[in-house]
């Protein structure tokens, strides 16, 4: 590859530098991509051959980013980067969803792009210039690519679009998306935004297209200057007397089994039936093992042929809905006793089972990657076990899908969360997919506002999502509400939106085709909103607003202010004034300075008479004793005269003789041993803050 620098300005004040030529000249094709001072190193590798045998396209997408990069060390024990963290692999998907449809049917060799932050200036983001690159570097190496494509970041300051904002921008944006595509079309777009409305956000794709059919332009230039010969590659033609034999044999009975209108296991039953009549008829006529082997792929084919004709052409889908029509809802919150909220969200056959569980400050998530330190008070994981599809498989840790899924649905509900200071809890939702037939995502969305209210969390509007479809024939496109998994698998678009009934606080789109136009995208984002009011108004059926009083199970919270100067008392030589006043009132105390130098105290309990004791037991150790209130107290010490009683810790008061008891008192011992807890009231504070106790005023007089 020729070494060469060059750079574009692709949309007003941003400009990206690309060098090839001079680093990993061994890939297939190599560049570094630069805007500001973040450097991105992208590599692209394919086989040069297949894996004998296999019949789908291994791609592999892998985003990276070093500490180095900022000048910093890792964080935790290791001190080296290990495996990826959720920022890198939802960087990965970002580039891995434009990329993959834009290989040639049929290409089936082992291919792995790599994209590497070498450099980052903390302001420009290396995930949409990691796109960027890993797209040239395809586009200049021999590897076979119906490329360019191109990948921005959209924002919008006081109602100016802005393209690829810095982290700084971003913070005042009401907009954070990222839209992919090449010269021609969006393949994909993805991101969160504050209840806009569909028109804000077709103008935003639109405004966001325009640039990447810049950097598209740009791509071309350079691969007519610096790119190499591409390898040939012929996909293998079906052979066509064994296609004409198995459409013989199932063409028409599939057609019949996609016109009746089944639910997803008797559909998949019937259709594995005709599968297997045919396959069993060509080994009874001795067909060879290749045979066998190209009619299996054929009969998916003629599936999917079939189902997209019906759309098409009857407007008609599997189980009988027309294109616009939502599956039956039902829904129910409250239903897992001992968490904080719970829901069930059922849509079909798909279903999510959501528990909510709230926290306090110390069960927040620290966060470590190269733009963002800030600890998560928020966050929704989401989970998918086999048998949600009848499948036995293994239980490990969550895949991209799933990270990918949960940080949608995290997304669309988070706009909508109150803040902090307004509800000071941390809150983890966790989204159990029970069954799944379409948009398991989506129904974590809709579980997840339901249990949040159920919980108590005061959320802003309830939120809803929806995914759409879409089938594109020669003479007509049909868009399709609420997709069935079948729907999903052989049709050419997923679209999901999530939002409240005044707009959208989440997307995500993936096309598998090229040359969507923007009124189709018109059509299923205004297809989307009847739908997701649609849901909303059936949500409301179980809850339509958060619950007054949270649940008796979660943990209750204090807050109270101190002056700065006497945090060190609270805290004490060690922590040991504070470890000890936790462990006496069963709390959790957390103590933070604020701007103001004021301590603000946090005390949490599963009590919150808990709370209020440690809260009173601090106003003592701060000298905030209030006359006639009841403490109490350890007898530290006796006297001919009385006992000194502490309090609070490193308060002590005297309890005189006379205020031990109504009785007159010959000897102190006789009523009070050292280490008696009791209960006393603190009748005078005197001059020099001395404290003056009574046991009797508790006392009934005999």
């Amino acid at each position: 590859m020729k070494e060469d620098f060059r750079s574009i300005e692709f949309a007003p004040g941003r400009t990206l530098s690309v060098e090839t030529g001079r680093i990993a000249k061994q890939a297939d094709g190599s560049v570094v991509v630069r805007m500001g001072d973040t450097m991105v190193l992208c590599t692209a590798v394919s086989a040069k051959e297949p894996k004998p045998g296999q019949n789908f396209f291994p791609l592999t997408v892998d985003h990276k980013e070093s500490f180095s990069a900022a000048g910093r060390f890792p964080g935790g024990f290791m001190k080296r980067e290990g495996k990826s963290n959720e920022k890198e692999i939802l960087s990965s998907r970002l580039i891995d969803r434009v990329l993959r449809p834009l290989f040639p049917k049929g290409y089936y060799n082992d291919t792995q792009v790599i994209s590497s932050v070498i450099s980052s200036d903390d302001e420009n983001d290396g995930d949409v210039l990691g796109a960027v690159g890993a797209s040239l570097a395809l586009h200049l190496s021999d590897v076979p690519f119906d490329g360019p494509m191109g990948e921005v970041r959209v924002g919008r300051i006081n109602g100016e679009y802005i393209i690829n904002p810095t982290v700084t921008e971003l913070k005042e944006s009401d907009i954070d998306m990222v839209v992919g595509g090449t010269r021609d079309s969006v393949l994909m777009i993805e991101g969160e935004m504050d209840e806009i409305s569909e028109i804000e956000m077709l103008e935003a794709i639109k405004v966001a297209h325009a640039s990447i059919a810049t950097l598209c332009d740009f791509q071309d230039e350079l691969r007519k200057e610096l790119g190499k010969e591409k390898r040939e590659f012929i996909p293998a033609k079906a052979d066509e007397s064994v296609e004409s034999e198995v459409k013989n044999l199932a063409e028409e009975k599939m057609k019949a089994v996609i016109g009746i209108g089944l639910g997803k296991e008797e559909y998949n039953a019937k259709i594995k039936e005709i599968k297997d009549a045919v396959i069993a008829t060509l080994e009874e006529q001795e067909k060879d093992e290749a045979f066998i082997s190209e009619s299996k792929g054929l009969l998916s084919q003629i599936e999917k042929d079939e189902l997209r004709n019906m759309i098409l052409t009857q407007k008609r889908r599997i189980d009988g809905r027309s294109p616009v029509d939502i599956r039956d809802i039902w829904t129910q919150v409250g239903y897992i006793p001992r968490t904080h909220g719970s829901s069930i969200f059922t849509r079909g056959e798909t279903q999510a089972l959501v528990s909510v569980t709230l926290g306090t400050k110390r069960d927040e998530q620290n966060v470590d990657t190269l733009f963002d330190q800030e600890a998560k008070k928020f966050m929704l994981h989401y989970n998918f076990p086999p048998y949600s599809v009848g499948e036995a498989g293994f239980m490990r840790g969550p895949g991209r899908r799933e990270i990918g899924h949960g940080h949608l649905a995290e997304r669309a509900l988070r706009k909508m969360m109150p803040s902090f200071d307004e509800f000071s809890y941390v809150v983890r939702v966790i989204s159990d997919i029970t069954e799944s037939n379409g948009s398991s995502s989506m129904a974590s969305v809709c579980g997840g506002s339901l249990a949040l209210m159920d919980a108590g969390v005061p959320l802003r509007k309830p939120v809803a999502g929806i995914a759409m479809g879409m089938i594109v024939g020669e003479e007509n496109t049909v868009v399709l509400s609420d997709i069935r998994g079948e729907e999903d698998f052989m049709g050419d678009m997923d679209f999901k939106t999530a939002g409240s009934v005044d707009g959208i606080t989440a997307c995500q789109m993936d096309m598998k085709v090229q040359g969507i136009s923007f009124e189709i995208i018109e059509e299923a984002l205004e297809q989307a909103r009847v739908g997701r009011l649609h849901i909303l108004e059936r949500m409301t059926e179980s809850i339509s607003v958060a619950r007054p009083e949270l649940s008796q199970y979660a943990p209750q919270f204090l807050k109270m202010e101190i002056d700065g100067s006497d945090i060190g008392a609270v805290i004490g030589p060690g922590g040991k004034v504070i470890q000890t006043l936790q462990k006496e009132t069963g709390t959790e105390i957390i103590i933070e300075e604020n701007d103001k130098g004021k301590g603000v105290i946090t005390i949490s309990a599963n009590d919150l008479a808990k709370a209020e004791e440690a809260k009173k037991r601090i106003k003592m150790i701060v000298g905030h004793l209030e006359e006639g209130a009841t403490y109490k107290g350890i007898v530290k010490s006796i006297k001919d005269f009385g006992a000194f009683v502490e309090v609070a810790p490193g308060k002590d008061g005297l309890l005189h003789i006379s205020e031990i008891d109504h009785k007159r008192v010959e000897k102190v011992s006789d009523y009070l041993a050292l280490g008696d807890e009791i209960d006393v009231v603190l009748l005078k504070v005197e001059h020099g803050g001395k404290l003056r106790l009574s046991r009797k005023a508790l006392m009934p007089r005999d």
